[in-house]
């Protein structure tokens, strides 16, 4: 029987598959997490070279991967093969992880356009401008029979597009950059930024229902579960919030680096990177530290939960994968430059990108020990 995670969304059930990452984080509540599960002992499958760093993640879907460059590319490639199926080409460097919905690639760039093209095709259907660049990767949240697309920007403003016209529904105004993307669950919205606090916002309305005072910047994308929200902060501590409460429930501190990598949570567990070079897990409810592992430089990229595993990258220019339970390094790939990418997993598969230009397709391995 398939395995399906199911997130309440908007009134709406997502299903979730082991053969589909739709977007940065795999589902709307940026979780992190996927039922789909990795061999031990990965090979290199394929590469794919770019122009420019590869900080965007990717979205798989239907057997394709789509993927930012450096160089203003967004690129269409096959899963089993990473044949080029179509490249679109953007007027700046697309770090924004690509959102896949409903047969369109949502994303945006550091222009501070959002694009939507067809998924089978690459042809435009229609841009949106914002003031200033796009680096979080776009969400969506459904209506009644709309559908929008959320997508913040360093003008300091979150926006709801109509996903079919391109046309505004609302726009919400924050104090500062928007860095990361926007968590959606429950017919809400859950976002920071540097201007230090966590919005939440009414997804059909851009009705503000709470604004949390962090104090300090918020450099990325949280995580939702239910009451509960997980990110970490530019400076020093890696937070849960009670959104119900507005109030912290635990931090994890840490007085010389901050942690600006998403994170993975499921009911047990909450897994995030530090630019302390080191990967935490942790009890989502106490916040107690049940493993850490060392890497060899910070880690920026979001570590993803895949079954009994957590794959991460690292500044170190490692890939990682790590036992679940135990935070044992189980197989490393060095690829030798800074991964800031997070890696996108699906039944078999993962990719991720590097700061060496380069897109990395991994999968099982023959006996032995290489590409099968």
């Amino acid at each position: 029987m398939t395995m399906v995670l199911g997130l309440l969304i908007t009134g709406r059930l997502l299903a979730q598959t082991p053969d589909a990452w739709p977007m940065f984080r795999g589902n709307p509540a940026l979780t992190g997490v996927t039922p789909a599960r990795l061999p031990a002992n990965l090979a290199l499958k394929w590469t794919v070279k770019t122009e420019g760093a590869v900080k965007s993640s990717a979205a798989i879907v239907n057997g394709r991967v789509y993927i930012g460059a450096g160089d203003g590319s967004v690129l269409a490639l096959e899963l089993a093969s990473g044949k080029t199926l179509w490249k679109f080409k953007a007027t700046n460097a697309v770090e924004c992880p690509p959102l896949y919905l409903d047969g369109t690639v949502y994303f945006g760039c550091m222009e501070g356009i959002l694009y939507a093209v067809d998924a089978v095709s690459g042809k435009l259907k229609w841009t949106f401008g914002t003031g200033e660049k796009i680096v979080g990767g776009p969400n969506y949240a459904r209506s009644g029979n709309a559908t929008r697309i959320l997508v913040g920007s360093h003008d300091f403003r979150l926006y709801a597009v109509d996903a079919a016209t391109g046309k505004s529904n609302w726009v919400f105004e924050t104090g500062n950059y928007i860095n990361g993307a926007a968590a959606v669950a429950n017919g809400q919205t859950f976002f920071g930024g540097c201007d230090g606090v966590l919005h939440v916002v009414e997804a059909a309305t851009g009705k503000q229902v709470k604004d949390v005072n962090i104090g300090t910047y918020i450099p990325g994308s949280v995580a939702v579960s239910g009451s509960r929200v997980y990110f970490g902060l530019a400076e020093a501590e890696f937070l849960c919030v009670d959104v119900q409460k507005g109030a912290t429930l635990w931090a994890q501190k840490n007085p010389s680096f901050g942690f600006f990598a998403s994170a993975a949570v499921t009911e047990d567990r909450v897994v995030f990177g530090g630019r302390d070079k080191k990967v935490y897990c942790a009890d989502p409810v106490t916040g107690k530290v049940k493993w850490t592992f060392a890497a060899r430089g910070k880690v920026d990229s979001s570590p993803v939960i895949c079954g009994d595993k957590v794959a991460v990258g690292s500044d170190d220019g490692r890939l990682y994968l790590l036992a679940l339970d135990t935070g044992k390094e189980l197989w490393s790939y060095e690829i030798g430059r800074a991964i800031d990418s997070s890696a996108a997993v699906v039944e078999g598969h993962l990719i991720i990108g590097s700061d060496d230009g380069g897109i990395y397709c991994f999968g099982a391995a023959g006996p032995d020990g290489k590409n099968q």
